[in-house]
């Protein structure tokens, strides 16, 4: 078994515990560092946001993840610029297509888009849409849904009807990690809000210097 594997294999066993995975996001090297440091700079498996897949076909997609060492992917059901919603049965063959060609090797997170993108009129309801999406996706191999911002109110639907490992996203002014975790969910990650929080840290201490000079 590669080393690649062996990682992906215990980073898919984490979204089956207990109790949730808390996956902190991170946006820089320092700050990949000082999450590794947290863990007591031990090897940690790292998942890459990749979007809807910049296009890349789905051999081209999983080989750069795996000559850049990743073990996990998200990949959005949107398109980042129209942000419109794909198809889901064309989002469900990309994913099979992909998990094909990456094998154990890649831990496929699904992002399910419905609650962050414009829907049409008479689409139905939300919470349906995006356990319909996950259910697809999950069955093309994907090991986890991610309806991202879904509404605390819905996790616990979302999580009842969706056979599979559940994605939250935690940001601030938002649910905490304890009403995350009693929706049952599988993972729980920040987004891009704890880089965020670093950056206003760093912009107040700038203006501070400013000031004094």
């Amino acid at each position: 078994m590669s080393p690649l594997t062996a990682a992906a294999r215990r980073f898919r066993a984490a979204h089956h515990g207990p109790r949730p995975l808390v996956l902190p996001n991170v946006w820089d090297a320092v700050s990949a560092r000082v999450f590794a440091r947290i863990a007591r700079s031990v090897d940690v498996p790292v998942t890459a946001d990749v979007e809807a897949g910049y296009g890349l076909a789905p051999g081209e997609l999983a080989g750069r993840l795996a000559d850049a060492g990743v073990v996990g992917c998200n990949l959005e059901d949107s398109d980042p610029a129209t942000r419109e919603l794909a198809d889901p049965g064309r989002q469900a063959d990309y994913l099979t297509a992909v998990h094909t060609a990456a094998g154990e090797a890649l831990v496929i997170n699904a992002r399910v888009d419905v609650f962050v993108r414009p829907r049409p009129e008479g689409g139905g309801d939300a919470v349906e849409e995006a356990v319909e999406r996950a259910r697809r996706y999950l069955e093309a191999g994907a090991d986890c849904c991610y309806p991202i911002l879904a509404p605390l109110e819905a996790l616990t639907a979302l999580v009842a009807d969706i056979d599979g490992p559940v994605n939250a996203m935690c940001w601030p002014g938002g649910p905490s990690l304890a009403e995350l975790t009693a929706t049952g969910v599988a993972r729980i990650t920040f987004g891009s809000s704890l880089h965020h929080r670093a950056t206003e840290e760093l912009a107040a201490v700038a203006q501070a210097l400013h000031a004094e000079v």
